[in-house]
């Protein structure tokens, strides 16, 4: 569904940019030198070019990356200028807030956003739209969903639903002794793949078969050191749920240290290259792949549409989701790895 409205340039003073944001300069530099050249520069006719600003969780984490890079080239395909920010880690949200704050400075026409924190976020995104930007929320849902113009996001749910009803069935008749790996507090996306999975598992949260549970920030080595701690507690599990495939080769790496990894059955979320190759290895049973490159060709071709015509996205768009396994089990539609490498992201 699309609203129109009349597209005007925005007159706006500059303000300093102070406090938070001077902690991300040389990452707000940095992802706008990789990303575009001269903003004013159009394609010849003295025509400006349509700048877009990608505001995503971190510049590190594969998914962004990938992100990221998807971003760019359809910038750059559509005509169009990519200034690419981020926070310092999964959970910045004050950096974000910064890198709000320098797009709406900066005259992009739109901001596409993946907020660490579903709230945070939300009057740095209202002065953009009240200013005449287009946002749009990449990956992660704001809260209320209504805080920004549309969302082209993994139905969260759903993945952490798929993820929970396989590691269900790969227990078969053995009773659940399961860790839990979140994310971020406060993130829509961490509490969503959580209760999802939870559904899919068939367990309340406050089931005793949740044997430990941790935040992890999504990062790789705060996992490891996680399930290092909870396996210090009990070593007495059989099931593993991450949040992202980098928590899940963090979780892998403890407990292969452990020498628990046939006992123990790890399912996530992501689908990576580097996640496939891990579940063919057996490093892991499962992983749910999402799509970050039809998230930010979505985004782009909206922000770009926005610019020329007026047209705005609304609403929720679920960008997809398929479960990848080697070990198929019945009732839950499936692809192998051969199908996910053919596929995959990053």
């Amino acid at each position: 569904m699309a609203h129109h409205h009349t597209v005007r340039k925005r007159s706006r003073p500059r303000r300093p940019r102070q406090g938070a944001t001077l902690l991300l300069v040389g990452t707000l530099l940095l992802g706008a030198a990789a990303c575009g050249g001269d903003q004013d520069s159009g394609e010849g006719d003295g025509t400006p070019k349509v700048t877009i600003g990608l505001v995503t969780k971190t510049e590190t984490n594969p998914f962004f990356v990938t992100m990221r890079k998807a971003a760019a080239d359809a910038a750059k395909k559509n005509g169009a200028e990519l200034i690419a920010l981020a926070g310092k880690f999964d959970g910045d949200n004050e950096g974000q807030v910064a890198a709000v704050e320098s797009l709406i400075a900066r005259d992009v026409q739109g901001i596409l956003i993946t907020p660490s924190n579903t709230t945070g976020v939300l009057g740095a995104i209202a002065e953009a739209r009240r200013q005449g930007i287009l946002v749009i929320a990449l990956d992660s849902a704001t809260d209320p969903e209504d805080a920004v113009d549309a969302t082209y996001a993994t139905d969260n749910v759903k993945a952490g639903r798929l993820q929970g009803a396989y590691v269900r069935a790969v227990l078969a008749d053995r009773a659940p002794q399961l860790l839990m790996l979140d994310g971020t507090e406060g993130s829509s996306v961490s509490q969503e793949r959580h209760d999802g999975f939870l559904d899919g598992f068939g367990i309340e949260d406050d089931s005793p078969a949740i044997r430990g549970r941790a935040n992890t920030n999504g990062d790789r080595n705060l996992a490891q050191t996680a399930m290092e701690n909870l396996l210090q507690r009990t070593t007495d599990v059989n099931s593993v749920y991450t949040i992202n495939e980098p928590v899940a080769d963090g979780a892998s790496a403890a407990i292969a240290a452990r020498g628990l990894t046939r006992q123990v059955t790890i399912g996530t979320i992501d689908g990576g290259c580097a996640g496939v190759r891990a579940v063919k290895a057996g490093k892991y049973a499962a992983t749910v792949m999402q799509f970050p490159v039809r998230m930010a060709d979505r985004g782009v071709a909206a922000v770009v549409e926005f610019a020329e015509s007026g047209r705005k996205p609304s609403g929720f768009t679920d960008t997809g989701t398929e479960l990848i396994t080697d070990q198929p089990v019945r009732g839950l539609a499936s692809h192998d790895t051969a199908w996910g490498l053919q596929r995959c992201w990053g």
